[in-house]
């Protein structure tokens, strides 16, 4: 009878454990209004009731417009004249009406001075840009519209100008407060958020016919380090291929075009990717894209982050901290970076990252034998390779290597 109530218990413990976390996702609205109630974005803090509600469009019109520094004090007319003399809302019908995610989406983007995109996809084009950092549903809830607003303050505008630094010099907000937010030291929730965008999952194909099936010979993974498409993953992840495709965080697939650089004894390479889906029914204009950082210096017991597609499964985040720098591992030509942050057969390619979100190396490989003993190469290759030449098709890499053997 106690072993029977022991399991029932443990079964009960386990169910309430799988309980989507309602709790935790209404807290973070509440987190958030409190965030932009700080900044005087918003008059007061609301009730959960309300948080859980939708949002109306002049209650998200409002907010778009303080969100640029200016205050109903600081201007003649009302947010919805002003937005609209702007330019970022077009929608002037039904005020009190929710307001769709991707109208939202579209105003702020046109605030930022982003192009290249249509309203009925512009949730989608913030995704994959990383101005939004999940799906937000069809229509904002309040609570998903100050969720919004806040991961926004950090995201800088076409000039590089970030929301946060515009109401800094408004007077709205101090540098102290900005700085307590957003500070220069991310968390794994703040490194997922902001960059898990820039990555992708790598599917290689061995053979013409294996690509015109889609059936993937191997994968790996990869990530943007410009905002026109170029990618770095490892050499061993596109070895023998002749095609390959880029699935981003939005799940829509682009062609591996060209390899500008490749380094075998380095295991890097330098991608090209297609700025259209492979269905051809899609143009991107940008990407998400990474730092790579200036001085990558690492010291045992720095923290670093992993951002990959383990097992092809789906993009993932790991942490941990430098073990041993310039490591001499058999097979590479440059000494390798050994940490504890996890990685899987298919998070080759992915992303090493520190604190500040900047690119200290691509993920390789493991000691097998060991524990937590994971394997990373630096980037200076890449670093001093030409970004600018035309490069070659994947096949064409095939055909180089074949000779030189």
């Amino acid at each position: 009878m106690k072993k029977r109530i022991l399991s029932l218990l443990c079964a009960l413990t386990l169910l309430l454990g799988a309980v989507p976390s309602a709790a935790a996702l209404e807290g973070e609205s509440r987190q958030a209004a409190k965030t932009l109630a700080s900044l005087q974005l918003i008059d007061a803090v609301p009730s959960q009731e309300e948080l859980n509600g939708p949002a109306a469009r002049i209650q998200a019109t409002e907010l778009l417009v303080r969100l640029y520094g200016v205050t109903a004090a600081r201007r003649e007319v009302g947010a919805q004249d002003y937005a609209v003399s702007k330019g970022w809302v077009t929608v002037t019908r039904g005020q009190k009406e929710p307001i769709p995610t991707s109208e939202f989406c579209a105003c702020l983007l046109r605030q930022l001075g982003y192009e290249g995109f249509d309203d009925a996809d512009a949730a989608l084009f913030a995704r994959r840009i990383a101005l939004i950092s999940r799906d937000y549903g069809e229509i904002l809830t309040l609570g998903d519209l100050y969720q919004l607003v806040r991961d926004a303050l950090a995201f800088p505008d076409r000039e590089g100008v970030t929301p946060a630094r515009r109401l800094v010099d408004a007077g709205l907000c101090t540098a102290e407060q900005i700085e307590d937010l957003f500070p220069e030291e991310m968390t794994a929730r703040q490194i997922a958020d902001r960059h898990m965008a820039a990555a992708f999952r790598l599917d290689v194909y061995y053979t013409d016919k294996a690509y015109q099936n889609n059936r993937r010979s191997n994968g790996g993974s990869g990530f943007f380090v410009s905002a026109d498409g170029l990618a770095v993953t490892n050499y061993h992840a596109i070895e023998n291929a002749v095609h390959a495709t880029a699935t981003l965080i939005t799940g829509e697939t682009c062609e591996v075009e060209r390899v500008l650089f490749y380094d075998a004894d380095a295991d890097l390479a330098l991608l090209r990717i297609a700025r259209t889906t492979r269905d051809g029914k899609t143009a991107i204009p940008l990407f998400s894209f990474l730092e790579l950082a200036e001085d990558p210096e690492l010291r045992r017991g720095d923290q670093v982050y992993t951002i990959g597609v383990p097992l092809g499964l789906t993009l993932a985040i790991s942490d941990g901290v430098v073990s041993a720098v310039d490591h001499a591992a058999e097979g590479f030509s440059f000494p390798c970076v050994i940490n504890t942050a996890d990685i899987s057969h298919g998070s080759s390619g992915g992303v090493l990252m520190n604190v500040y979100g900047h690119v200290v190396g691509v993920t390789t490989g493991a000691y097998s034998a060991g524990n937590n003993l994971y394997i990373s190469v630096p980037l200076t290759p890449i670093q001093e390779a030409d970004w600018t030449v035309e490069g070659v098709t994947l096949a064409e890499v095939v055909e180089e290597m074949s000779a030189r053997e």
